[in-house]
């Protein structure tokens, strides 16, 4: 793969580099529209895949908020296209690396010695590379580490780089006045703190003693002596990225186990920690050759205030969901319906919430759920085709919901689509012998 000598860092080159994108996506579209003049059959096929193309490659080079915006799209495969699901995707793990000199001029910035001055060995050349940072492999005194360097810039540039791609989540989720502002400062705070990799050595330090009595689960360990507030050392840990891993064959029996062991990790922080791994995407998680489920990124984690918890999880209980009385509170505490609802978006925003939330809860609902199962992906699908070609949803107010949503539904989804690939079927209460 080419790699990168230079990552634009000042607002005025990333602004220039997003707006020859937009020009690229704009030509898209007139040809396409050209096309559709002479040919009123033609699908959107060809125009999805040429957008998804031209603003991956722009945003690559970048690094950063920007892409790191794309790699979460990617697992709201309801959402978006799937070739921009597929396209984005590739910002998980695998975004063009820094050059060896630029790897290694970063590494003294941040580390205050080169590599070659802390290490016996180190592999110029990445490993994985990602929308944040980079990692290496390195030896010391016989043991073998990963060290995972941060890219220049991508700190001082996550305002800016948000402020240019508000206006489009803007419109693609239809937020509205100026309550939308605090899904933008949620997802800021938290690539802030992704970018601050002290507190993640803490954090990671922190959840894996906690969650180290789950079978089948394993961590590197971290070394603090040998990080920085941009480089992280923890433990080389052998293993496949779940992405290659779910495309091999495998057993049911291994596809169970693997998955129970992932959601008993999930439930055990969202119940006991009540803070959790928001960032469950395959790039984050690797299955050694015993079939142990390694978790290797713990940059992004979400507290979970009990104001939030509470209201959420009494949700997932199908006699609350149907007490109509009992569910228009919960949305309320919620602020999924807001105090200046009309009556009108009141029952619409409950009918659609009580839809929506009695499908993504219905794992709950029984002992077992085989998340391998196409039913359930289907009613997904279903509705959220319903709900994107809705126009009367287009009209009302899409901020709903309090924002502590943003990243525990981003954790569910991503992990519902994680136990998906490992055609998983779990015990969904196992976890509380663990509590």
């Amino acid at each position: 793969m080419k790699t990168i000598d230079k990552i634009p860092t000042g607002k005025f080159s990333r602004t220039s580099k997003l707006i020859g994108t937009g020009t690229k996506v704009g030509a898209n579209y007139l040809k396409y529209y050209s096309k559709k003049a002479f040919n009123p059959d033609l699908t959107r096929d060809s125009l999805d895949e040429e957008n998804a193309s031209d603003i991956y490659d722009g945003l690559k080079n970048l690094k950063g908020s920007a892409l790191k915006v794309a790699q979460m799209l990617s697992m709201e495969k309801s959402l978006l296209p799937s070739a921009y699901v597929e396209k984005f995707s590739l910002a998980q793990f695998s975004v063009p690396p820094l050059s060896a000199p630029l790897v290694r001029k970063t590494f003294k910035k941040y580390n205050g010695k080169y590599p070659e001055d802390i290490f016996d060995k180190f592999t110029s050349e990445s490993v994985n590379a990602a929308s944040i940072g980079q990692v290496h492999r390195a030896e010391k005194d016989g043991n073998k580490y990963a060290i995972k360097i941060q890219y220049p810039g991508v700190a001082d540039s996550i305002s800016s780089d948000l402020a240019m791609v508000k206006p489009v989540a803007t419109r693609m989720f239809n937020l509205k006045g100026k309550d939308s502002e605090k899904y933008f400062k949620e997802i800021e705070d938290k690539l802030i703190e992704e970018t601050d990799y002290i507190l993640e050595v803490e954090q990671s330090k922190r959840i894996s003693e906690a969650c180290a009595l789950i079978p089948g689960l394993k961590f590197p360990k971290y070394y603090e002596n040998l990080s920085s507030e941009r480089i992280i050392t923890m433990d080389w840990m052998e293993g496949k990225h779940l992405s290659e891993f779910v495309k091999q064959d495998f057993s049911q029996q291994t596809g169970n186990e693997i998955g129970q062991t992932l959601w008993n990790f999930y439930m055990f922080q969202f119940h006991k920690l009540k803070e959790v791994h928001a960032d469950p995407h395959p790039g984050n998680f690797l299955i050694d050759q015993d079939n142990n489920l390694i978790a290797i990124d713990f940059g992004c984690i979400k507290n979970i205030p009990n104001k939030f918890y509470t209201p959420y999880f009494e949700l997932a209980e199908p006699k609350n969901i149907n007490d109509p009385e009992f569910f228009l509170q919960k949305l309320k505490e919620l602020e999924i319906i807001r105090p200046d609802d009309s009556e009108k978006e009141i029952q619409y925003f409950s009918a659609l919430f009580h839809e929506m939330l009695s499908l993504f809860t219905s794992p709950f609902h029984n002992e077992t759920f085989d998340f391998g199962g196409e039913e359930f992906w289907s009613k997904v699908s279903g509705l959220s085709e319903k709900y994107s070609g809705d126009k009367e949803l287009r009209k009302m107010n899409g901020n709903r919901g309090s924002k502590h949503f943003l990243y525990i539904n981003r954790t569910f989804f991503g992990l519902y689509n994680l136990l998906h690939d490992l055609k998983a079927k779990v015990n969904i209460n196992d976890y509380k012998k663990y509590m």
